[in-house]
């Protein structure tokens, strides 16, 4: 009897999550807010101890889910309603790279590193920082980019031209520290990379916020943000 139950409150509480998700529809689930990601750890934080719980019945399940849709479909409500109330409770995309430019000052409010902005552009398919004119952080954590003219041209075979070599750019100084390791696997040394900072009248690595390094592109670097005395 108690395997049973268990099974009649799992099959009960799936059909009542999946008449949930065509309630609120699809829109509303791919948008998970800070809201929906508590009030879903919450939730089946819950159904997980009812379904062991003896003191706990299919009610409370169903309760539950009930609640959680609720509180959903409020959130949206207010959010459709009244136009203030969307940055609090959705939050608000960030430009985190404006005109080419890393925005460090947004990147910190959003607790975003530059390993993580590196790795959200790569699944964009963007392997280089100076191919970006704009990248917004979206309210769900992707990001949107917007490419440089000069990197969204037509492909070589739209062009009918001769294809060139594809090099990966190297990451040599983040936040001012120099990733020596990346340095030799390039086939670079520290006497290089003096010369190529003096060409950009940069005296010490420390004063670099980003640098990368591409072939058949050479240096590409942001200084650091001078703080305002």
């Amino acid at each position: 009897m108690h395997f049973l139950q268990i099974a009649i409150e799992l099959i009960v509480g799936f059909a009542a999550l999946f008449l949930l998700t065509k309630i609120l529809g699809k829109a509303t689930l791919s948008q998970v807010t800070a809201f929906d990601f508590i009030s879903a750890i919450v939730l089946g934080e819950f159904v997980g101890n009812a379904l062991y719980d003896k003191d706990t019945g299919l009610g409370s399940i169903l309760f539950a889910i009930a609640l959680w849709g609720l509180l959903i479909y409020v959130v949206e409500w207010c959010t459709q309603k009244f136009r203030g109330t969307r940055s609090f409770l959705e939050g608000k995309p960030s430009v985190v790279i404006r005109n080419g430019h890393l925005d460090r000052e947004q990147m910190k409010k959003e607790k975003l590193d530059l390993n993580m902005l590196q790795n959200l552009l790569r699944q964009k398919d963007v392997f280089s920082v100076r191919e970006v004119a704009y990248a917004i952080l979206e309210t769900d954590g992707t990001i949107s980019v917007l490419k440089k003219n000069k990197y969204a041209n037509p492909t070589n075979e739209e062009l009918q031209q001769p294809q060139k070599p594809v090099y990966l750019p190297v990451t040599l100084i983040l936040d001012g520290e120099v990733d020596w390791e990346n340095l030799k696997k390039a086939g670079l040394n520290e006497e290089w990379l003096q010369n190529e900072l003096r060409k950009h009248h940069i005296d010490h690595a420390k004063d670099i916020f980003y640098c990368e390094w591409k072939k058949d592109e050479g240096v590409y670097l942001e200084k650091m943000k001078k703080e305002s005395s």
